[in-house]
C-alpha cells in the first residue's frame, strides 16, 4: 500500500484544496484502505464548507476522522467506500464502508470498518450513512401498519426516510417538495408526491427535513390531531421561527428532534452504533436507493464541485466522488 494519500481540506469558509499527507504504517489491529468512492452530504456539508458551524457546536459537529477545526482549515466527510488493502490476511481485498472523510488511501482501526454486504454495489454504499440516519428517525417514531405518513423535503435524508416508509405493510406515504422535479425520484422510491400547496393534511406521522420554516410550519400543519412531527433538519447558525399558535395545542400534536449523533431511545440499550450502520448497510440491497445517486465528479475536481454543491448551481441529492 502507497504511504501517501490526497485529501481534500476546507483551507477557509467557501474555499477548498486538495492536500497531500504521509500514512503511517499499519500497527497492531489496524487496516490500510484505499477509497473507491466517497459521497457529499450535501447539507450539513455544504453548511461546513460556509463556515456555518455555530462556535458552541464545534465540538458536537465534529467528524468521527476529522481532521483540523471549524471554520477551518478542515477535513470533513463521513461518507466512503473502499477496499482493503493492508492488514490481516482474510481482511485485504474487502469492500467496506467507513465514515472517513474525501481521502484516497487512509489508516484506522479495523473496529472502524463495516463490511460491505454482497449484493450492495459499492458505488451504491456511500449512502450507508444516510440510511443509518434514516433507521434512527423511524426507531425514533416507530411507525405503525397503515399508517398516512408525509415527508417534508426531498433531500438525501428525506429520500431514505421516505423508502424505509414504503416498506411498511399499508403505509401511504407521501414525500412533498417545492421542486417539481423530485416526482419522478418520489416514484422510483414508490412514494406519492405533492408540491407543499397540494399536500395531503390529516397524516399520522410527519417528517421534517427541509431545513426551512415554510417546511416546518407545513409538516405542523398537516399532522393529525394526536399526530407526530419528527424534525430531522440541521439549520446550522440559523434562528427558526416555529409556528405554535393558532390549533397546535388543541390539536396535542408531538414535536420531536431526531439526530443521528445518538442511538433512538427506544433502541439505546439493545442497539449500538455498528448495528444500526450494519443494518443501514443490509437495507441497501433495495437498488431504489440508486434513485439517490443524482451525480458524480473525479476526487481532483472537488475543491471546484463542492462550491457549486453550495450555492445550488449544481443541484444535487447525494453527489458521488470516484477515485483514480
Amino acid at each position: 500500500m502507497s504511504r501517501q494519500a490526497r485529501a481534500f481540506w476546507v483551507s477557509s469558509p467557501g474555499a477548498g484544496e486538495i492536500r497531500t499527507a504521509e500514512l503511517p504504517e499499519p500497527g497492531r489491529g489496524e487496516v490500510g484502505v484505499r477509497t473507491l468512492y466517497s459521497g457529499v452530504s450535501r447539507g450539513t456539508e455544504t453548511l461546513v464548507f460556509e463556515g456555518r458551524v455555530p462556535e458552541r457546536l464545534h465540538r458536537v459537529m465534529r467528524a468521527p476522522f476529522q481532521e483540523g477545526s471549524f471554520p477551518g482549515p478542515v477535513k470533513y466527510g463521513y461518507l466512503n467506500v473502499g477496499v482493503v488493502e493492508d492488514g490481516p490476511q482474510d481482511m485485504v481485498g474487502q469492500t467496506v464502508f467507513t465514515l472517513f472523510p474525501h481521502q484516497t488511501r487512509f489508516v484506522l482501526p479495523a473496529g472502524a470498518l463495516r463490511f460491505v454486504p454482497e449484493g450492495v454495489p459499492p458505488s451504491r454504499a456511500v449512502l450507508a450513512g444516510t440510511v443509518e440516519t434514516a433507521v434512527n428517525a423511524l426507531w425514533d417514531a416507530a411507525p405503525r401498519l397503515g399508517d398516512r405518513a408525509t415527508v417534508v423535503g426531498a433531500g438525501m435524508v428525506g429520500c431514505c426516510v421516505a423508502r424505509l416508509l414504503a416498506r411498511v405493510p399499508g403505509a401511504r406515504v407521501e414525500l412533498v417538495d417545492v421542486d417539481p422535479s423530485r416526482a419522478r425520484v418520489a416514484e422510483r422510491l414508490g412514494v406519492g408526491f405533492a408540491a407543499p400547496d397540494e399536500a395531503a393534511d390529516d397524516r399520522d406521522l410527519v417528517f421534517h427535513t427541509s431545513a426551512t420554516e415554510e417546511g416546518l410550519a407545513l409538516a405542523l400543519r398537516v399532522a393529525a390531531t394526536d399526530g407526530e412531527v419528527v424534525e430531522l433538519s440541521w439549520y446550522g447558525d440559523r434562528a427558526v421561527n416555529v409556528p405554535l399558535g393558532e390549533d397546535f395545542h388543541s390539536r396535542r400534536i408531538t414535536l420531536r428532534s431526531s439526530q443521528v449523533g445518538g442511538i433512538a431511545a427506544a433502541r439505546r440499550g439493545r442497539r449500538g452504533y455498528g448495528d444500526r450502520l450494519d443494518l443501514a448497510l443490509e437495507l441497501l440491497a433495495d437498488p431504489a436507493f440508486d434513485a439517490l445517486l443524482t451525480g458524480e465528479s473525479s476526487f481532483e475536481d472537488l475543491p471546484s464541485v463542492l462550491p457549486r454543491l453550495a450555492d445550488g448551481s449544481l443541484p444535487a441529492l447525494c453527489h458521488r466522488i470516484v477515485y483514480p
